[in-house]
């Protein structure tokens, strides 16, 4: 398999870090954002391989970092044949306890760092010929759950989803494919032990998840030439309805 290019939004942690890390062990050249070079470093000590790995620091919600992010992709790789959009925060609450700050963080982390960085991607993308885009969505966007009140996160994951599937449609005759992997409950930073107990019952299998299954889907899907428009519930069968 011939090496490629991938370029992974928040890439300094949890599953972007994961993948980033799985890519560059196959062999592909990994270019990854986070909002600052510090915690891009911090992560490059211990994904290995540092030629492959180039840290392109800023807040993906800017237009000129996505322009700045595919710019030196090209420039040191030569070429981008994988977006992961994975920089993503999520924001439970009752809709009567949101905040302006939350509506504008979800909006720029989750809506805008998913539309600058796609937007210039695809046009490198269509002028080669070829692509593929994976959104890590969320599983509650899907099925949500009273259990979870979380109306910002189903908002504009629920239409990342949705968006997959029109960019899919949009994309297929000028050969870029266009997924997403909607996670459930993962075992991440994000949550602390002492909710694992609550967390594990928001599925029917009755338990955690692992990064690695994340990075086992995606990698599924980049690796895959016919799959497009999919929407890949990783999440222990929550998605699949109540139980």
């Amino acid at each position: 398999m011939s090496k490629k290019t991938v370029v992974i939004t928040g890439a300094s942690s949890g599953i972007g870090y994961a993948l980033a890390q799985a890519y560059l062990r196959r062999g592909d050249n990994v270019v990854g954002n986070a909002r600052t070079m510090e915690r891009l470093r911090q992560a490059a000590a211990g994904l290995g391989r540092p030629s492959g790995f180039l840290p392109v620091a800023g807040d993906i919600a800017s237009a000129a970092t996505a322009r700045e992010i595919v710019r030196q992709a090209v420039d040191t790789f030569g070429r981008i044949d994988v977006l992961v959009n994975n920089a993503g925060i999520f924001i439970p609450k009752p809709i009567a306890e949101y905040t302006d700050d939350d509506l504008d963080r979800i909006i720029d982390t989750n809506l805008k760092g998913f539309f600058h960085i796609t937007q210039q991607a695809v046009a490198h993308m269509a002028s080669q010929g070829d692509g593929h885009i994976v959104n890590i969505t969320a599983s509650i966007a899907m099925q949500p759950t009273v259990r979870v009140p979380a109306l910002l996160p189903v908002l504009i994951k629920g239409g990342l989803n949705h968006a997959t599937q029109a960019l899919a449609i949009e994309l297929a005759g000028k050969n870029i494919r266009v997924n997403a992997v909607a996670p459930g409950i993962i075992e991440t930073p994000l949550h602390a032990p002492e909710t694992f107990g609550f967390l594990k019952s928001l599925n029917p299998a009755g338990h955690i998840g692992k990064v690695e299954d994340i990075v086992g889907a995606v990698t599924y899907l980049t690796d895959s030439a016919f799959t497009t428009g999919a929407i890949l519930p990783v999440d222990g069968g929550a998605a699949a309805g109540h139980w």
